[in-house]
């Protein structure tokens, strides 16, 4: 409600309060990752004020010189400067920007400009206890000097000074670290941020510690330099790569975008990561170093490169150590992909030797960024690995010899089937991997006439020789023992004659069947709980998928002594054994009641052991 409606007096409004200390504490521990960034803003006030008389006079000076000597940080400029009245204006006012349109006139550059948010000398109070700027304006040239004094306890005062106190434009900043910032004055320190920042920054840039000078940009970057030939070109981007991430890459990528204002390059990591790693990029902002670790800057499938570029159009945030993820970032992010992508074909087809080098250790990149790119995965086929019962082999290779596939999906069913699977001519692949169920599902759509289905029981049971008719129902007895004794573990029995002879029983199941274990399993356990509430809501969802099967190798010998034994309890028990051992050699999880079978056929079978040998001992004697 307005003082009209209320009916009470107008009261004037008053401004709010900054406490430059705590205002300061925020940006040390809040906004900013580390102290270091005073040295970023320092640069970048420079560099601006040099490209804002640029702007104004193209033939202006371009000086710029850092300076760290006696325990004192100074950066100097031939910049645009500052009259009296603009130094009260501008660097005694919180979130005031020289970089603003209006009084200033300096709309026509801002896009050149590094600066976005006004803070400014601000950030340099993290590592200073007081700051001297002095500082003489271009557009004013008849303006003196002025001088601004300014500590952290928020005072500050501002004087003009003697013509000869400085006679050329520019301004100088001054910084007084301190107590127990020094460690971040010192020359050797302040020499490694600025290159670390500023290395580049569009214009010379010099760095003094009193006794010699040292040039800190490095123009133009190394992925825009020329080289006699592409060889000394990769060389000279391995040894750039070694510097900056530590590694010699396997190859390297241009990242180049004119029209999203992006240049750069993507080093290949030597050594396999995990995808779930998340790469640290490094982003230059016009030259400034935004962050060294952008993590949203390529699509997640690109893990396998690290990226170093250069852009005048993504946003950085706030504290200018990040990018903004907004629509901008987006479009460049599935644009830089794209260049990754070109270089993957561009492998393929021109440079068969290093493509098999790559994917010797990142086909799992690959196999990440194929999975949403039918042309992509059609064009590797004859290059990405898998695992399956004819060995490892690329899908190209394997479609040629097998038009009906069958995958597991799990490591552990594959090693179980594979070599049963090859001696029977069943193609089989290993899915268990990442990605790679995901791949053999596109596979029909890139190769007519190929079908993939997951591998079950019923396919792998068919494809084992059957045993003759005669021999089976000599064995009815024996089966109709097996069959009872696993009955209620929802498991049944075939018998089957197959390679290898070493393989007394295979257990197979399918997805359906474990389903319908695990929903039992459930079952049991809610009904031992007391939750009858559960129990019933699992027992409505048992469903009619076909059972696992234990399947029984005739070819084996020890089959054929268990069925030919004349107890059925000790056969049962035998039975009992042959299930718990598949079932272990499958190496899926044991449910309660594959627990208790396991411990009741093995003591059963000591003890029938241990009596027959006391038998035995009796009648020696």
């Amino acid at each position: 409600m307005t003082s009209a409606e209320t009916g009470s007096p107008p009261t004037s409004p008053d401004t709010f309060q900054v406490d430059l200390r705590g205002l300061v504490d925020l940006l040390s521990h809040h906004l900013y990752s580390s102290p270091r960034v005073y040295v970023r803003e320092l640069l970048q006030n420079a560099v601006d004020a040099v490209t804002a008389r640029r702007a104004a006079d193209a033939d202006a000076p371009q000086r710029i010189q850092l300076t760290a000597s006696g325990g004192r940080v100074a950066m100097e400029d031939s910049g645009i400067g500052l009259t009296e009245a603009e130094v009260h204006t501008l660097l005694a006012t919180i979130g005031r920007s020289s970089k603003r349109g209006g009084a200033e006139g300096l709309q026509s550059a801002r896009q050149e400009f590094l600066g976005q948010f006004g803070i400014g000398l601000l950030a340099c109070f993290v590592v200073a206890h007081r700051i001297r700027v002095v500082t003489r304006s271009a557009r004013s040239p008849e303006a003196p000097p002025v001088e601004w004094l300014a500590s952290d306890d928020g005072s500050y005062t501002v004087r003009v000074l003697p013509d000869d106190a400085r006679t050329e434009p520019g301004t100088t900043v001054y910084l007084e670290p301190r107590r127990g910032a020094e460690e971040w004055t010192a020359p050797a320190r302040v020499e490694e941020l600025a290159r670390d920042f500023g290395a580049l920054l569009p214009y010379d840039i010099v760095f003094s510690d009193g006794s010699a000078q040292r040039r800190i940009t490095e123009l133009p970057a190394v992925w825009d330099r020329g080289f006699p030939s592409p060889a000394a070109r990769r060389v000279a981007l391995a040894g750039h790569c070694t510097r900056t991430f530590g590694f010699t890459p396997l190859d390297s990528i241009d990242l180049d975008l004119p029209v999203a204002g992006v240049r750069g390059v993507a080093y290949v990591l030597p050594e396999p990561t995990s995808p779930a790693h998340r790469a640290g990029h490094r982003v230059h902002l016009k030259g400034m170093l935004l962050t060294d670790r952008a993590d949203n800057l390529l699509p997640d499938w690109a893990f396998f490169v690290r990226a170093v570029l250069d852009t005048d159009t993504l946003r950085p945030t706030a504290s200018r150590e990040s990018l903004y993820d907004d629509e901008t970032l987006e479009a460049v992010r599935e644009a830089l992909g794209g260049r990754v992508r070109e270089w993957l074909a561009g492998l393929a087809v021109g440079d068969p030797q290093r493509l098999s080098a790559f994917l010797q250790v990142h086909h799992l990149g690959v196999k990440s960024l194929a999975r949403h790119d039918p042309e992509l995965l059609e064009l590797m086929l004859p290059w990405l690995p898998f695992e399956t019962s004819d060995g490892t082999a690329n899908l190209d290779e394997f479609t040629a010899a097998h038009q009906q596939i069958h995958f597991t999906r799990t490591v552990e069913e594959f090693r179980q089937i594979a070599p049963i699977a090859a001696a029977h001519g069943l193609g089989v692949i290993n899915a268990g991997y990442t990605y790679d169920a995901e791949l053999l599902a596109l596979l029909p759509g890139i190769r007519p006439g190929v079908s993939v289905t997951e591998l079950d029981a019923g396919a792998v049971t068919d494809r084992l020789d059957t045993v003759e008719v005669s021999t089976e129902l000599a064995l009815a007895p024996f089966l109709a023992t097996a069959r009872a004794r696993l009955d209620a573990l929802d498991c049944d029995v075939a018998l089957r004659a197959f390679q290898p002879v070493a393989v007394p029983a295979l257990f197979l199941d399918d997805r359906q069947a474990r389903h319908e274990r695990d929903r039992a399993s459930a079952q049991e356990g809610a009904q031992a709980s007391g939750d009858a509430l559960w129990s019933s809501i699992l027992g409505s969802l048992r469903g009619s998928a076909p059972r696992a099967r234990l399947v029984l190798n005739h070819n084996n010998a020890l089959i054929r002594r268990i069925s030919a034994l004349p107890d059925a309890e000790l056969t049962g028990m035998a039975i009992e054994s042959l299930y718990g051992q598949a079932l272990l050699m499958s190496q899926r999880p044991l449910r309660p009641a594959d627990t208790t079978l396991l411990n009741r056929s093995f003591l059963g079978l000591l003890e029938w052991a241990t009596h027959s040998a006391a038998e035995k001992g009796e009648g020696s004697q």
